[in-house]
């Protein structure tokens, strides 16, 4: 599983045009006010069901928003928010939440040890496989394949978002891969990683 995952990543990176954003962030900035009541006005959301947007890949930012609109990716908060957006929108708001700094996180002491060993290693039993295949050992990803930065996330939105790639209730991760990964794993596997990425620090 590991080997297959780690192929898939190359492959993705050799294949995807990672696009910068041609955004303005000065224009992301105004546009944001309406972002703002869940994501915080720096993109470091208050509330730890939403996610922070400060740091991430501008790609990233720019490929979800456009499959909230497309409903591909499906939210009821987020769908609405996304559906009058333009390009050039989802370009500028990318740019501005891209620049930001992101506020740290803190893990639960009882949960690193076992939330490191997944992330680095996996479960070779279960066929977890490493979360450093695709989000690197720091967790900033990987831009060009379109992998999120996932360090200092906030564990609450990561647990649900794990379980809605389990569920199937998310599905437009390429290849399937989040999705395979997160229907191996357990409750306390998913509770112990996010952890984990939620303490990591470049």
């Amino acid at each position: 599983m590991n080997k297959w995952l780690v192929s898939v990543s190359i492959a993705l990176a050799m294949t995807v045009t990672g696009a910068q954003a041609a955004g303005d962030a000065g224009a992301g900035k105004t546009k944001s006010a309406t972002c703002m009541a869940c994501h915080g006005a720096d993109g470091n959301s208050p509330n730890p069901i939403w996610p922070k947007l400060a740091g991430q890949h501008p790609e990233y930012l720019i490929k979800q928003l456009g499959e909230f609109k497309e409903g591909v990716r499906k939210n009821d908060l987020m769908s609405p928010m996304a559906a009058p957006l333009s390009d050039q929108d989802m370009q500028d708001l990318a740019a501005y939440f891209s620049g930001q700094s992101q506020s740290p996180g803190t893990a639960a002491a009882d949960q690193v040890s076992l939330g490191e060993k997944i992330y680095r290693a996996g479960n070779a039993e279960t066929g977890v496989a490493a979360c450093t295949a695709c989000h690197g050992p720091a967790g900033i990803g990987n831009p060009v394949a379109n992998f999120p930065r996932i360090n200092g996330q906030h564990a609450a939105y990561m647990v649900q978002t794990m379980k809605d790639f389990r569920s199937g209730n998310r599905n437009n991760d390429p290849g399937n891969m989040m999705q395979g990964v997160a229907a191996a794993m357990t409750d306390k596997e998913i509770a112990a990683v996010t952890q984990y990425v939620q303490g990591l620090r470049r």
